[in-house]
């Protein structure tokens, strides 16, 4: 934690240019070795290697425009002369590094969640701690030792791999001036309530919804959704969980979706067709299993897969769920979908916000006047007009409400709050 500290003085020190120019570095450092950093990936967490080669390129545009913002943290200029008496007063905004900062990180991106605390918290001009998770520490310390080659100084980043007991101490440490967590609700809420005064940013799970209206394009909705629910085994917390369709239409996207469902390969990682792989340990795939054995038991019926076998459970679909069971109001984090009709586009509405997260929303509609009705009134972080909830470009501000976080993440956004404005009051008088 130390180390931390006067790594902050460090980092402190460096112009915008030094910056920009560390973050870019390390850019081209991680394209010369995309494929060492992408089959890391697949060796300890199990991301079908195709994702993982993905996650890669997403992580090298990141740190590139981390790079870019670097060079693009201003202030204003604050006029003061709307008062009697203060004619000749000006004022001026800069905003200047926080501090040491804690970063907690989970195991889904082991690379580019990472990635997404240190690139901001460099591009800021401060020093970083990463926390990574313990079942993915060897993509962090890659990537440590990638940084601090391309010119971080000595204490500017720290990797530490440890158990949790470590890091809640270093949670309570009052050196450490902002917590950035990623993972789940339940741990982030608690770890937030033991920060006291330092400032906190917590991105955090969800059972992301769809709604598909009369007039969307069924096929695309189709491809889009499977794409979203069973990607790297559904192991993302805005993976598609729950699918609200038209009764009209949803006979005829379910086949769609079914089709999709069948064809996806399973099992491998490092088989590049493989887009189903294995959960990230036994014990996941076994609650998985257990949570739909409990939604049969209630009267949910079982369209497609269902099984387990070891760690890998098969792609499944669900019908004729409730919204109380748990594979609709808890994070599943599997490769499982419901489905569930719906008459009124309000029901539809009410039905997403059924819900104690509220990461991201996907609609898919032509519908113009209902795409700005479910940006107004649905309570996520974010809504995806003709596309998934599965979707992030890396510089738009993302993060949601309710009990999946506050604050959010993108470059600029986290920046901000990397960052504390400070105010120049000069009296321009003349004598």
């Amino acid at each position: 934690m130390q180390s931390s500290v006067e790594g902050a003085a460090a980092m402190r020190r460096l112009s915008g240019y030094a910056r920009s120019t560390l973050l870019a570095n390390a850019a081209q450092a991680l394209q010369a070795r995309q494929e060492e950093f992408a089959r890391t990936m697949t060796a300890e967490a199990g991301k079908p290697l195709t994702d993982a080669r993905r996650e890669v390129g997403r992580a090298i545009h990141t740190l590139s425009i981390a790079g870019e913002e670097a060079k693009r943290i201003g202030g204003e200029v604050v006029p003061l002369d709307w008062s009697l008496g203060m004619e000749s007063y000006w004022g001026v905004t800069r905003r200047f590094p926080i501090g040491p900062i804690l970063g907690i990180t989970p195991f889904n991106f082991p690379l580019n969640l990472v990635v997404h605390k240190v690139a901001p918290a460099l591009a800021a001009g401060n020093s970083i701690l990463i926390k990574p998770a313990p079942q993915t520490p060897l993509t962090a310390l890659l990537l440590g030792d990638l940084l601090l080659k391309a010119g971080a100084p000595p204490g500017g980043l720290n990797i530490l791999p440890c158990d949790n007991t470590v890091a809640e101490h270093m949670v309570v440490d009052p050196r450490f001036k902002l917590l950035s967590f990623t993972g789940s609700a339940p741990v982030g809420w608690m770890l937030k309530a033991k920060c006291g005064k330092k400032k906190v940013v917590l991105e955090l799970g969800g059972n992301a919804a769809v709604i598909i209206e009369p007039d969307a394009d069924l096929e695309y909705a189709a491809q889009r959704c499977v794409t979203g629910g069973f990607t790297y085994a559904g192991q993302t917390c805005i993976s598609v969980q729950r699918i609200f369709v038209h009764a009209s239409i949803a006979e005829s996207f379910t086949e769609r979706l079914m089709t999709r469902v069948r064809g996806l390969a399973t099992g491998d990682p490092g088989d590049e067709r493989t887009v189903v792989g294995p959960l990230i340990d036994a014990g996941a795939a076994q609650r998985i299993e257990g949570w739909i054995g409990e939604a049969v038991a209630q009267g949910a019926r079982v369209l497609s897969g269902g099984s387990r076998e070891g760690s890998v459970v098969q792609p499944t679909v669900l019908s004729q769920v409730t919204a109380a069971m748990n594979v609709s109001c808890r994070e599943v984090f599997g490769p499982l979908v419901t489905i569930t009709p719906y008459r009124e586009f309000d029901a539809a509405l009410n039905a997403v916000n059924e819900s104690d997260y509220g990461l991201q929303a996907g609609i898919f509609t032509d519908n113009i006047g209902r795409i700005f009705q479910a940006f107004e009134q649905l309570e996520v972080g974010g809504v995806l007009a003709n596309e998934i909830p599965t979707f992030r470009a890396d510089h738009m501000p993302y993060g949601g409400i309710k009990d999946s976080g506050i604050g959010r993440e993108g470059l600029r956004y986290a920046i901000e709050d990397m960052t504390e404005p400070k105010l120049l009051v000069v009296n321009l008088r003349r004598p």
